[in-house]
């Protein structure tokens, strides 16, 4: 029988994945992953059975949380435009108040890995089509509610914002607040 595990997986997911969205998969060293976590690397691999399986474990764990917290942010009251406008601002405006602007987990790991690896390719997939249709559900109620024209599609206008949310936590990385303010403002004429 083996020793019990000590920590919560959710705690250690989720310093795993600030640890690897600071500096990406290739550049994360497992001491890094060990000191983040404070669990021992041999212990730290038993868990999760590799750097990668454990990377792969902390994409999701972003992708899982992102999604809950535009869920929140969109189910607020207030027209699609100003949630819309609530979620895109909330992101830069996170990635601007790090000391070091880091963009999007899913977004990095998609120019990083997922032209060459196909399981990072999957889970990048995987993640956006969850914001898509976190975005499409929001769009499609302002449909219902009267403040989206009919003529939108929920799945290809989602998909528009999803880029130029990507778009947007790149330009995070060295534009102010003002510029990407604009180009969010610009974005949602198209609603």
């Amino acid at each position: 029988m083996g020793r019990p595990r000590d920590f919560e997986t959710d705690t250690v997911l989720e310093r795993a994945m600030e640890t690897f969205w600071t500096h990406g998969y290739a550049n994360t060293s497992p001491a890094q992953l060990a000191e983040a976590t404070g669990i021992g690397k041999g212990s730290l691999y038993n868990a999760f059975g590799s750097k990668r399986a454990l990377f792969d474990q902390a994409l999701a764990y972003y992708d899982r949380a992102g999604t809950e917290l535009a869920a929140g942010i969109l189910a607020e009251p207030g027209t699609t435009r100003e949630r819309l406008r609530a979620w895109m601002r909330f992101a830069v405006d996170s990635d601007l108040a790090q000391p070091v602007r880091r963009g999007c987990m899913v977004a990095n790991t998609a120019l990083e890995l997922a032209g060459h690896d196909a399981e990072a390719n999957r889970a990048v997939c995987i993640a956006q089509d969850h914001m898509i249709e976190t975005l499409a559900a929001r769009v499609d109620r302002g449909r219902r509610d009267g403040d989206v024209p009919t003529g939108i599609d929920p799945r290809a206008y989602a998909e528009f914002i999803v880029n130029t949310i990507n778009g947007l936590r790149v330009t995070a990385r060295t534009a102010d607040a003002a510029t990407l303010h604009r180009i969010i403002d610009t974005a949602l004429t198209t609603l």
